[in-house]
């Protein structure tokens, strides 16, 4: 039976917000409607951003320079029609009384003097001739300022992304391994996707479009003013009723791209866990269950769409016939001043041109705000990871530990992940090298902690950890971990060649090295059937091989470290019986001269252990070989003879 849709709604929700990208909402006038937070603190977040304007200044100071140019020759050049059609309406009617505005006559004198000084007569024609040459010549100057501006600022906004990127992500490598066990790994890509796109978008394009609608905005209420107070007063009358109908909208048209992101994000968590899942889905002939699942989220996301389709598609409309409106007003006015001659022709001409674009800037700072505001909390976003406290830096003092042996010893360890639970509690135990000590026992019982803390992954709350009589707190941690050779149950590979992959344990290892370590681990066997043997490239993490032949290359990777600790948490898991023997006969050489600890639930790979400790609860209950513990009869003998299945 398919499930409502507001269970749906809710399960897939979470999904989709840890690995589906939060996605532009298209809408508004020209179709750029935006849904996102407003900032913190926008003030800390731009004087922190305009740090990274370091050594982009002097761009910076051009792009201001050749933005007010574009917007002043934008204006003075449409000005420059004024005096045009004044000049022509005087020829048609010259008993027409004109009171030209005072930038009409300043512009006038300068038509008039240049066509005087290139076409000597100063006839009507080559005024105009003149006039439309200076235009010209306006607009071609505004076209080159555009051009660099755009240029600069692409490449001072690609410059600070640039920065921002590096400086976020060489931070992620000095955060601890708390950081990333307690987040999503989605949660933190969006970080270096969604928010620092926004924060380029901002940059490049709606701190650009905000300075030059405030500026056109500016410029055109002066020229405005200076044609005829009254008609401004006019326009101005209409600003509150934009301003209304932009924020009225806007209202309703973000409540409903929240609701359509939402059923979005419904609708991209049930693919991906449907994909991935599809085996399962297979198996238990769940395909109509499914099919009927996702048309419910379809058609919940259809009508959610539409609904925030319509209203950010209105917006324009609406803008646009509201001011209109108000050019038609203005122009009426106008009309009527004209027959009074208390404007010229060309004056109401340009003045009816600017109250049209007049509303624009409005329409266009109040659109990009919402973007400038969504990017500026991206950007705090990128903060918070970037103020992250760090692994701790190492003493001043710390020993290199140049030759490491690998006598561990842990004395009272008592650990927790968080403050109010206890996860290891008085934990005793020490290995010389060459011994393999083998820990066992239910899921949750501590295993891998104790592995997480020889690390410093994590540290202790009490007691001590030393290593060849060293407390691992005063080692450098790149020499510990340097030291310590890890396989875990989940194997990671990297995009490049199994050559490449198995290096990745020690990079100066020379190739015969390499394929000694392949050897050991039994890899080599399969590496040499692949198409280009250790020369094959890797897809996706391994994709293209199969789990057990993954692991073995991680198993290769910590056979060529030469670590004198080597820690193999449920490294044969993944692997058949038959491979599991070979890699077993391949550790032991391996482990020869090694201290080695090993986590297992098939008790068969741990008999060999010169010490087993049985944890259940964060304590070692039980220790001891083999025999030893089977005599005992106690939780080891249960779990090994099957008496007492694991938890």
């Amino acid at each position: 039976m398919a499930r409502s849709l507001e269970q749906l709604q809710q399960q897939y929700n979470s999904i989709a917000k840890k690995n589906a990208f939060k996605q532009r909402p298209q809408g508004g006038p020209r179709g750029r409607g935006m849904m996102g937070g407003k900032p913190k603190s926008a003030k800390k977040t731009i004087a922190r951003l305009l740090t990274y304007m370091h050594g982009f200044r002097l761009r910076f100071a051009l792009v201001l320079a050749c933005m007010l140019l574009t917007t002043v020759t934008s204006l003075i050049g449409g000005y420059l029609l004024a005096p045009i059609i004044n000049k022509l309406t005087s020829v048609v009617t010259p008993d027409k009384k004109l009171n030209p505005s005072v930038f009409e006559k300043i512009a006038d004198r300068v038509i008039t003097k240049l066509a005087g000084e290139f076409f000597p007569g100063g006839e009507t024609m080559k005024y105009v001739l003149m006039a439309l040459i200076l235009l010209g010549s306006i607009y071609c100057i505004g076209v080159i300022t555009t051009y660099v501006q755009a240029r600069l600022m692409l490449s001072i906004s690609q410059g600070m992304i640039e920065r921002i990127r590096n400086d976020l992500f060489a931070k992620l490598q000095k955060l601890p391994v708390r950081f990333f066990d307690s987040r999503q790994t989605g949660e933190i890509m969006s970080r270096f996707t969604n928010d620092i796109d926004n924060i380029d978008v901002m940059i490049n394009n709606s701190f650009t479009q905000i300075v030059s609608g405030a500026v056109t905005l500016v410029g055109t209420f002066i020229f405005m003013v200076t044609t005829s107070w009254i008609l401004t007063l006019v326009t101005v009358a209409f600003i509150p009723v934009l301003l209304f109908g932009g924020f009225t909208i806007g209202k309703l048209s973000r409540k409903y791209y929240a609701a359509q992101q939402s059923a979005l994000g419904a609708v991209n968590g049930y693919i991906e866990e449907t994909v991935t899942g599809q085996k399962v889905v297979k198996v238990f002939n769940h395909e109509e269950c499914c099919v009927e699942e996702f048309s419910a989220l379809n058609d919940d996301m259809r009508d959610k769409q539409f609904k925030a389709q319509f209203w950010g598609g209105v917006t324009g409309p609406i803008m646009g016939n509201t001011s209109q409106i108000s050019y038609a007003v203005t122009v009426g006015v106008g009309g009527i001043l004209l027959i009074f001659g208390k404007i010229t022709v060309g004056g109401l001409t340009v003045f009816a041109q600017y109250s049209r674009q007049f509303a624009m800037p409005i329409n266009m700072l109040s659109q990009q705000m919402a973007t400038f505001f969504s990017a500026l909390a991206g950007a705090e976003r990128v903060f918070e990871v970037m103020d992250e406290v760090p692994e701790a830096p190492d003493a001043a003092d710390a020993d290199p530990m140049d030759n490491m042996k690998g006598h561990v010893v842990m004395e009272h360890v008592t650990f927790g992940y968080n403050p109010d639970k206890t996860v290891l509690k008085d934990i005793n135990l020490y290995a010389k090298p060459g011994q393999k000590i083998a820990f066992v026992g239910s899921t949750g019982a501590g295993k891998t902690t104790i592995t997480n803390l020889l690390n410093r992954f994590y540290d202790i709350d009490e007691g001590t950890i030393t290593i060849d009589g060293v407390n691992v707190k005063d080692i450098q941690r790149d020499v510990l971990r340097r030291n310590i050779a890890m396989v875990l149950q989940d194997t990671h590979l990297f995009s490049g060649t199994v050559m490449e992959n198995i290096r990745y344990g020690r990079l100066d290892a020379t190739d015969d090295e390499v394929i000694a370590a392949a050897k050991t681990a039994s890899a080599h066997s399969f590496i040499m059937r692949l198409s280009d043997g250790y020369q094959t490239q890797l897809d996706g993490d391994g994709a293209n091989l199969s789990q057990g032949q993954r692991q073995l290359l991680n198993i290769a990777r910590a056979a060529l470290s030469k670590a004198p600790i080597l820690v193999l948490d449920e490294a044969t898991s993944s692997v058949d019986t038959r491979t599991e023997r070979h890699i077993e006969h391949g550790m032991d050489r391996l482990m020869k001269d090694r201290t080695t600890f090993v986590i297992a639930h098939r008790l068969s790979t741990v008999r060999n252990a010169n010490a087993i400790m049985v944890l259940e609860h964060g304590e070692i209950i039980e220790r001891g070989d083999h025999d030893d513990l089977l005599a005992q009869k106690g939780r080891y003998y249960e779990l090994y003879t099957g008496v007492k299945e694991l938890d």
